[in-house]
């Protein structure tokens, strides 16, 4: 009687095993399956996928292992074979979910873990299975004990386990708070199921075992992880794209502390917990305390709880809501932080929206050439197509009130059905105002609190005041500098004017003094041929000038072809009267727009002749170095590294008297609209090499 009821309950153990293990399997294999056929930008990253299809593997064999008592060598040599894929493939996506740069930021001692990863592979094909494991007596107890090979083996799958938890766990905590709300579901099911197998093998750093009652443990994590994947993938999108991960101590890894606890805890249990006792219902029984903590991580990670938390802590027991202090000093950092534009007005909107506990936010900011406030930035509040015009009841609302306006209780700013659609469909809750002198310059619309039970008062809106003047200062400062960019421009287009009308005065005089002379000496033969070459050459030096003047060519409009830069050289070289240049190399074709390209050679030779003062050789070569190249070397009065570096392709930089200081500006922006790049070498006393590189002709052209 007593040995039918153990078998009865052996065998309800090995159906419930099967169960439990064929779930898992499924959800595995669905879960890639599933995206791959839906095809859209919500598809799981190619090492989650492989990942996952690995752990099904693994349950297979695993589960084959242990319905097959007599086949358990057979089988398990399978499963070694499976774990030496499966956990590097877990700590290749760990390393590069979500990251900014890629493979480019992982370390050195991660890059070395990822490629000897083969050779744990090659090391179970090779070796049989019992110099890893061996099992007296499976039958009865579902333990496997290490061999030196498997002990080895197994603390090594613990080095890749832990590092791919602790990678994790800093993409987590690099995330954004907009973004956090996207993966985190995603995040805690692949660690959720990265702990369950440190669980799983750390027996073997203890107790040289592997405890296989603890499969169907494993089997119910890895289902209801899939699950969370699932949810994240389905219902929250693909979820952040380029985390930018900074270097960390690893000794600050909230990870590591926890492994290193666990690893503790079992130590001092010793060898009277080495089995657990009872197997599948002491497995069951970790599994449900495991996900209590799984779920104490999921309440703690959500912002609404979070806000609920930090209300009820400072109405019980602080006098303030806020630290203004902190708040001030944290919301100025922030926008000091900014780099860009585009950063500094999305600083803005999230500085509120995690200040006051909201979901959304939107920054408008006034367009004046239109007279319409526009959206500028945004947190999950579509706005893009909506505007406010400078007469709309919101705007008159805000700027007589001149505070903050409460939508949900506010009549008098809803008059607008316009508006109050909008302010319905993104569930406003306020409209924070920016003042620049007495003109609303822009607002703030924050909705969807986390808490719908938090209480705002006059101290939460007299800190949104104040941010706010901070926020319209930074704005202010936005705007002024752009101000400051145009009016330079408008000097640099000043500075050129007053170099035309120089140059230009000057050539009306000498036409005037032609015609003045022309009146008594028409007739003389001699008179008339000076007189039709002084206006020529005046003629050539305005286009001269027209020519410096006109905007400089796009790569879109330059008009490219083959040509042959040795004869350009040639060419350019005898426009250059009264001295001779050495023109040398090989004939080299490179796909250019000939005539600005002439002028780029011109500019340069004219620079080398006036730098020696027409008494020393000028010397060009044409020839192709990997890229075809023109090569302009002087031995003149040369250029200081110093030159070179803070001016000497500045616009109105000159070293000449009468120059104008835009030839060699003229000229780089020529040569990178093609591009290409010019390369400076220099030395005083000893002259100047000019070299200018141009594309490689691309194979097919002629």
């Amino acid at each position: 009687m007593v040995y039918e009821e153990i078998a009865m309950i052996k065998t309800d153990g090995n159906t419930m095993l099967m169960v439990l293990s064929i779930t898992a399997i499924i959800a595995a294999i669905m879960f890639p399956l599933y995206f791959a056929l839906r095809k859209d930008t919500s598809s799981p990253p190619v090492p989650l996928s492989i990942a996952v299809v690995m752990s099904a593997v693994l349950e297979f064999f695993d589960l084959l292992t242990l319905c097959n008592p007599d086949q358990i060598y057979f089988w398990k040599k399978f499963s070694l074979m499976t774990e030496a894929v499966l956990l590097p493939v877990w700590l290749w996506f760990a390393l590069t979910y979500s990251r900014q740069k890629g493979y480019r930021t992982i370390s050195m001692p991660l890059r070395f873990l990822l490629a000897v990863s083969p050779l744990f592979v090659i090391l179970t094909l090779m070796l049989p299975v019992t110099s890893f494991v061996y099992s007296p007596d499976f039958n009865t107890e579902k333990v496997l004990f290490l061999g030196n090979y498997g002990f080895i083996f197994y603390i090594l799958m613990l080095v890749y386990l832990v590092a791919a938890l602790i990678q994790l766990e800093l993409t987590l905590v690099h995330t954004t708070s907009t973004s956090l709300w996207k993966v985190k579901f995603e995040l805690l099911g692949t660690g959720a199921f990265l702990a369950i197998l440190i669980i799983y093998y750390s027996q073997g750093l203890l107790f040289r075992t592997i405890n296989m009652q603890l499969v169907p443990m494993r089997a119910v994590v890895l289902t209801v992880a899939i699950a969370m994947m699932f949810y994240s993938r389905l219902k929250r999108g693909s979820g952040v794209i380029n985390v930018h991960i900074s270097q960390q101590v690893a000794c600050k890894s909230v990870v590591l502390l926890a492994v290193g606890m666990y690893v503790i805890f079992l130590g001092l249990v010793g060898e009277g917990m080495k089995y657990f006792g009872n197997g599948f219902q002491r497995a069951m029984i970790l599994a449900l305390v495991f996900f209590a903590g799984l779920g104490l991580f999921i309440v703690l990670l959500s912002e609404t709880v979070k806000r609920r938390i930090k209300v009820f802590i400072h109405k019980n027991f602080y006098q303030n809501k806020y630290d203004y202090r902190n708040q001030w000093l944290h919301f100025t950092d922030r926008l000091s932080a900014s780099q860009t534009r585009e950063n500094l007005l999305h600083s803005i909107v999230s500085e509120f929206c995690d200040t006051f506990g909201m979901g959304t936010g939107a920054l408008f900011i006034i367009n004046q050439e239109r007279d319409l406030y526009q959206q500028a930035a945004g947190i999950a509040m579509d706005c893009d197509d909506v505007t406010f015009g400078i007469n709309d009841p919101t705007i008159k609302s805000l700027a007589s009130s001149r505070w903050i306006v409460d939508l949900r209780d506010n009549v008098a700013v809803s008059e607008s059905a316009r508006s109050r659609t909008f302010f319905s469909g993104a569930d406003a809750c306020f409209i924070v105002p920016l003042f620049m002198n007495e003109a609303v310059d822009g607002f703030i619309m924050l909705g969807q609190p986390h808490s719908n039970e938090e209480i705002y008062t006059y101290e939460d809106f007299d800190l949104m005041r104040t941010l706010a003047k901070q926020a319209s200062s930074a704005l202010l400062n936005l705007r002024l500098s752009d101000q400051l960019a145009c009016a330079r421009e408008l000097a640099a287009i000043g500075k050129v004017s007053t170099f035309v009308m120089h140059d230009l005065k000057n050539l009306v005089s000498a036409v005037s003094l032609l015609l003045e002379n022309a009146q008594e000496h028409i007739t003389v033969p001699a008179f008339q041929n000076d007189l039709l070459m002084s206006l020529g050459n005046t003629v050539i030096k305005m286009r001269t000038i027209i020519s410096r003047l006109q905007h400089l060519p796009e790569k879109s409009s330059l008009q490219l072809a083959p040509i042959d830069l040795l004869q350009m050289a040639h060419d350019t070289a005898a426009m250059i009267t009264g001295r001779t240049l050495e023109v040398t190399g090989t004939s080299v074709v490179a796909e250019a727009d000939r005539e600005e390209l002439q002028k780029v050679a011109l500019n340069l030779m004219l620079n080398a002749v006036e730098a020696t003062n027409g008494c020393k050789p000028v010397k060009v070569e044409v020839g192709e170095n990997g890229s075809p190249f023109i090569r302009i070397k002087d031995e003149g009065c040369g250029i200081s590294a110093s030159f070179i570096q803070h001016v000497l392709f500045k616009p109105f930089n000159s070293t000449k008297k009468l120059g104008m200081g835009i030839g060699l500006y003229q000229s780089r922006q020529i040569i990178e609209a093609h591009g290409g790049r010019i390369e400076v070498e220099s030395s005083i006393g000893r002259g100047s090499q000019f070299t200018v590189w141009l594309p490689k002709m691309q194979a097919g052209m002629s």
